[in-house]
């Protein structure tokens, strides 16, 4: 069997005109996983050329990928850091130089990355069929954790909670305000925890909006979410939060309400939220609410970079994919 000389070039970082590529290797490495899975009448469509630009700038120097001794692309790792909160994805490797130790090389480039960062979590997200996948990511020191389920529930034009606002609505000065006061909130529950960047991102990149409930002056809950459509040649037909935090049951309960307000009034069908199952009162809140069980992930973590642990009642939900 013919091997490469090298394993690869890299890492080098990831800029805008890479897209096309990183699309092209992430449909194909995602579809031959499902077809090796048993889901052979699956093909994974490429992502919004939008959402990878999202991805890239978050992450900046932490979007990495290498190169095959013809200078093309063969694999990447895109590592997130939300303060001390690291995480990788997406991560594929071309199908035809799988195998070959380069997925051990990219994995532990990115933890390696992250940890140098401060990340004080470490973790990724993977299929929990995929046996082989959960054993190669344990070898390198992640140990699995709970179930982030996505979820779905119907947009409502019902009353939104009164205390409630759209960032996207407010001046610069009180949008940055608010956004710190974010900040702040999280940090005092899961200390260095921080989706500022993410925010303003989103803001800038016109991707959606961050949804604020205040109570008594403070913030008592917040979403992140995206309104364009994830992957290419689909319709925006949901709304799908990407960080969520809520003080108490009956403020994420409020919250719910007010997300389905806003998919309604953005002209969405439904709200996507991947619940973390770790918050087990959020997740009956959201069965009791209708929200319809569509896909299972499992978060792995390292061993020595856990997630933050919350006070009791409180809910943070912090999507580890794109």
């Amino acid at each position: 069997m013919w091997r490469p000389e090298r394993l690869a070039v890299g890492p080098r970082a990831a800029v805008a005109t890479d897209i096309p590529l990183l699309n092209r290797i992430f449909s194909d490495a995602f579809t031959e996983r499902y077809q090796r899975d048993g889901l052979v009448g699956v093909r994974v469509p490429q992502l919004n050329p939008d959402v990878w630009e999202y991805a890239i700038q978050d992450a900046r120097d932490g979007a990495m990928l290498w190169h095959d001794e013809q200078n093309d692309v063969v694999a990447f790792n895109i590592a997130h850091r939300s303060g001390t909160e690291g995480w990788m994805g997406p991560l594929a490797v071309r199908p035809d130089r799988q195998e070959m130790g380069l997925g051990r090389l990219i994995v532990e480039t990115a933890m390696e990355w992250l940890r140098g960062q401060g990340a004080t979590t470490l973790g990724l997200e993977t299929m929990p069929r995929t046996v082989d996948n959960i054993g190669f990511y344990s070898r390198l020191g992640l140990v699995p954790a709970h179930l982030t389920v996505t979820m779905t529930g119907d947009g409502s034009r019902r009353r939104m909670a009164g205390d409630y606002v759209r960032l996207k609505k407010l001046s610069d000065s009180d949008r940055v305000a608010l956004i710190e006061e974010c900040r702040a909130r999280v940090d005092r529950s899961a200390p260095g925890y921080d989706f500022t960047r993410e925010i303003e991102l989103t803001h800038e990149l016109k991707l959606g909006d961050t949804t604020v409930l205040t109570r008594r002056g403070g913030v008592a809950a917040f979403a992140l979410w995206h309104a364009v459509p994830l992957a290419v040649d689909r319709t925006a037909d949901e709304l799908r939060v990407l960080k969520l935090f809520a003080e108490s049951s009956d403020a994420f309960a409020r919250l719910l309400v007010t997300l389905e307000a806003c998919a309604a009034g953005a002209h969405r069908r439904r709200v996507a939220i991947r619940c973390q199952t770790a918050f087990a009162d959020a997740y009956r809140v959201l069965i009791e609410r209708g929200y319809r069980v569509r896909w299972t992930d499992l978060r792995m973590t390292s061993h020595e970079h856990p997630e933050a642990q919350l006070p009791h009642g409180e809910v943070l939900f912090s999507n580890w994919e794109i």
